[in-house]
């Protein structure tokens, strides 16, 4: 694990390479099947409604979703109505090795990158606490990812995210503003068509 220092914040690391190439393939193969339950569906901003350049499902108790009524996480999808898939074992057992002192993840939030796809700076700061950390994995075309301070303007850093990396935002980094500036196509096979698969931990609600 490498701690990385951005505009003085602490809780930054990276894991490169966290999950070996077997254990993406496992891990992707989890995905599909999550999918397959529960489809990727296309968000859209709210209040513009104009729609977001990633695709997204979920897995756990509760998913991330975006519509014209604002963001929110909710029990179910919403498209088919059903409750969202388990949160695949091996995510769990991540989340217990990068993130032990903190109750189990809520969510997943699974993000497809599409070539020319991004996501613009921002925070996560939908949840009900901030106490956990958000801990990413990346699968399948590197991605430039982008992280700086608590405001917008502050500056930033970035950083090539490779298929099989963590990152993980906890302590004074958990609402540092990140993003995604664009995905390098053709940089992993993993991937049939190519793209990348953006998988987000994230606990929504405090402990009882």
């Amino acid at each position: 694990m490498q701690d990385v220092s951005i505009n003085g914040l602490k809780g930054l690391s990276y894991l490169p390479g966290y999950f070996d190439r077997a254990a993406q393939e496992a891990l992707l193969r989890e995905i599909r099947t999550a999918v397959a339950d529960a489809p990727l569906f296309q968000p859209v901003m709210p209040k513009t409604g104009k729609p977001f350049s990633v695709k997204m499902s979920n897995c756990g108790p509760l998913g991330w979703v975006s519509d014209i009524n604002g963001y929110r996480y909710q029990p179910s999808h919403p498209a088919t109505g059903r409750p969202w898939p388990d949160i695949p074992g091996r995510l769990k057992m991540l989340w217990q090795e990068v993130a032990s002192a903190a109750p189990a993840p809520e969510a997943c939030l699974i993000n497809f990158y599409e070539t020319g796809a991004k996501m613009g700076l921002h925070q996560d700061r939908d949840e009900q606490t901030f106490d956990a950390p958000v801990v990413s994995v990346s699968l399948g075309d590197t991605a430039t990812f982008r992280v700086g301070g608590l405001k917008r303007n502050d500056p930033t850093k970035s950083f090539r995210l490779q298929s099989g990396d963590v990152v993980v935002l906890g302590g004074e980094a958990r609402l540092a503003f990140h993003g995604i500036d664009r995905v390098l196509k053709g940089t992993s096979t993993l991937l049939k068509n190519g793209g990348r698969i953006n998988l987000t931990l994230r606990r929504v609600t405090p402990p009882d």
